[in-house]
């Protein structure tokens, strides 16, 4: 392992575009980066054991209160509970199933079952019968899972998975601040007990097992699937690593920075961003409650906070600025360096509204959960607001053509076609099941050419790196950071007899970013009884996933198509968005029309004014609109039209 950057080749000047082939004239494999999540832990405690690294808030309500640990004591909380994975069974190749709201123990657990297995975060909301089939597909009969005090419906998931069999082993999370109690729970048939209490007796200097090498598996993350269930991404710990390096190969903040966490920990960002990135450079992170920016007193706490912890950063997606931009500046927030903004596309009219109302910098970034996380960045100095960002370091991206017998040809730069990701970062593939022996079984799926990962994105990507995203190939709904693939709500509603046809997109919403509304067309001899409703209903009584409900089921005539007859939901999105906007705007006075359209593959909205319109009528649609991430703009009675005022 690597300790200390003595050759000074770890961390090379980074801090504006013209740095990136200065960089990778240096292969990465010079540049001393450890091998491992365990590697960098085992480094960061090495070289600052007694610098707080994680303080944990119990809740947005209590962020006075936080349980701060030093790297030292980090690492060996996670050797402690890696070791009695290890007693538990748990070698190499084996997954470990994670349960829980973000909480401090979570943290450790994390880490600790990469260094013991496989770390396999599911999203606590998933429905009962899809965490079994991701578990069954890993192969996992181990669980670390929110105990009832940190989070019951949770618990009472885990209590369905014992019941179905699934489950050797459940080790179970208290809420941060809170020690278990002398009672364990009991499940039939099921070794139970608390991580905390559990993992004293196997306290040690090091870890008793073998450690992982660079190739091996860190974590599998779930993610959306082209049918009703989900796929599991394999990440090696030279994935994860590479990219959080990536990262924190940042020479704006310095090890004096602290990062602000509130994503949750089933989602790849959370882990590469806010946990990883900061271990590389001595930072401290201040990790939020369980329910992250869903908690709503969080934001009228979060300038406090900032002030209290001097937050030098944070990471979040578009719609939690959108809320911030709203939220009095009422401390000193003069620590924040920059935001860090990425999991959908960033309109401008959230971009101005934030950096007017805080003087912060927003820090568009993209990437993929098959790419580990982080593929672009923008930065500070010599930005191009038309772009989400520059490559990163050794991540190759480029435009291609993707042939109908498969293979790719490469488009010249500044050319628009699939974007596909290249380097250290990339995936070796999806898990699709254990073999004989018990080896995990991975497939690209399509994903995968000649090392290269198809995005399913449309951009382009100019000589120097910069990447421009025309239109998602994929169409996700993204709520609240939350990736739904449309199609497992287009496949439920087409099921129901009445239904022909089905078409799910995302409706603005001022709260998740996103919310998922479908269209759809219905037989001739549909029962006229039927209503949205009763939609509603069955694909709630369907779905696994709670968030991909649909808000509304809208019935038309015909679902839209291209010229060559494939589904075109754009015009759905822009429909969306302009009956999104229209009730919002409800009532305003001076508003005459409400219209929706699309530009590059992006849906604007128009506000026209009427001829009497007040002169409050701007600041009052600035208000509103800039608190959805939303393009819109504004079609005087004068025929000015101007974009996202402020």
């Amino acid at each position: 392992m690597t300790t200390a950057d003595s050759s000074g080749l770890l961390w090379p000047t980074y801090e504006k575009p013209a740095d990136l082939p200065l960089i990778e004239a240096v292969p990465l494999e010079e540049r001393g980066v450890p091998s491992t999540t365990y590697d960098l832990l085992e480094r960061a405690a090495q070289t600052w054991p007694d610098r707080p690294a994680i303080t944990s808030i119990p809740d947005a309500a209590r962020w006075r209160d936080g349980v701060t640990r030093t790297f030292a004591e980090v690492h060996a909380d996670v050797v402690a509970a890696a070791n009695l994975l290890h007693h538990l069974g748990i070698r190499r190749g084996d997954p470990v199933t994670i349960l829980a709201p973000n909480c401090d123990e979570l943290i450790t657990s994390i880490l600790a079952a990469q260094l013991a297995g496989i770390a396999a975060p599911v999203n606590p909301s998933l429905a009962a019968d899809h965490v079994i089939d991701l578990m069954a597909r890993s192969g996992s009969r181990t669980v670390i899972a929110a105990s009832a005090d940190l989070s019951p419906d949770t618990y009472g998931l885990v209590e369905s998975l014992a019941r179905a069999g699934v489950l050797d082993n459940v080790l179970l999370l208290m809420p941060t601040g809170e020690q278990p109690g002398l009672d364990v729970p009991e499940m039939a048939g099921v070794n139970v007990d608390f991580l905390a209490s559990a993992s004293v007796a196997h306290r040690a200097p090091a870890f008793v097992g073998a450690v992982p090498s660079a190739g091996d598996l860190a974590a599998l993350f779930h993610t959306g699937g082209t049918t009703g269930l989900p796929k599991l991404a394999a990440h090696t710990h030279r994935n994860e690593v590479a990219d959080a390096w990536s990262l924190a190969a940042n020479s704006v903040l310095d090890e004096d920075s602290v990062l602000f966490a509130a994503l949750p920990l089933f989602h790849v960002n959370a882990l590469i961003v806010t946990l990883l990135t900061p271990l590389f450079r001595g930072q401290s992170a201040i990790w939020a409650g369980p329910a992250g920016y869903r908690d709503f007193t969080l934001y009228a706490e979060i300038w406090n906070i900032v002030e209290h912890y001097r937050i030098s950063t944070m990471s979040a997606v578009p719609t939690v600025y959108a809320v911030l931009a709203n939220c009095p500046v009422n401390a000193d927030i003069s620590s924040m360096k920059f935001a860090m903004v990425g999991a959908s596309a960033l309109p401008s009219g959230v971009r101005t509204a934030f950096e007017g109302a805080t003087g912060i910098r927003l820090i568009e970034g993209y990437g993929l959960t098959e790419a580990a996380c982080a593929t672009a960045r923008g930065f500070l100095k010599d930005h191009q607001d038309d772009a989400l960002g520059q490559r990163m370091p050794y991540q190759g991206v480029k435009a291609v053509r993707v042939n109908a017998d498969g293979s790719w040809d490469d488009l010249p730069s500044g050319d628009v076609g699939v974007l596909a990701i290249g380097g250290p970062t990339v995936f070796p593939g999806y898990v699709m099941g254990r073999d004989s022996s018990g080896v995990l079984q991975l497939d690209g799926l399509g994903k995968l050419h000649q090392g290269w990962l198809d995005t399913g994105d449309l951009g382009s990507v100019d000589e120097n790196g910069w990447i421009r995203l025309v239109g998602r190939v994929k169409d996700l709904i993204i709520r609240g950071g939350h990736n739904i693939d449309p199609a497992v709500i287009e496949d439920v509603l087409t099921s129901h007899p009445s239904v022909t046809g089905a078409s799910a997109v995302g409706r603005p919403d001022r709260h998740a970013g996103e919310v998922p509304v479908a269209y759809v067309t219905l037989s001739a001899d549909t029962d006229p009884s039927i209503s949205t409703d009763d939609l509603i209903d069955f694909a709630r009584s369907q779905l696994a996933e709670s968030a991909a409900v649909p808000k509304d089921v809208l019935v038309i005539d015909a679902l839209p198509v291209t010229d060559v007859g494939k589904p075109n939901k754009l015009p759905l999105r822009a429909d969306a968005a302009r009956r999104e906007a229209t009730s919002a705007l409800a009532g305003i006075v001076g508003v005459e029309d409400i219209s929706a359209s699309t530009v590059d593959g992006a849906v604007r909205v128009t506000v026209h004014l009427a001829q009497n319109a007040p002169s409050t009528v701007t600041e009052d649609l600035d208000s509103i609109l800039n608190r959805y991430a939303l393009d819109w703009e504004l079609d005087e009675p004068n025929g000015n039209v101007s974009g996202n005022p402020s």
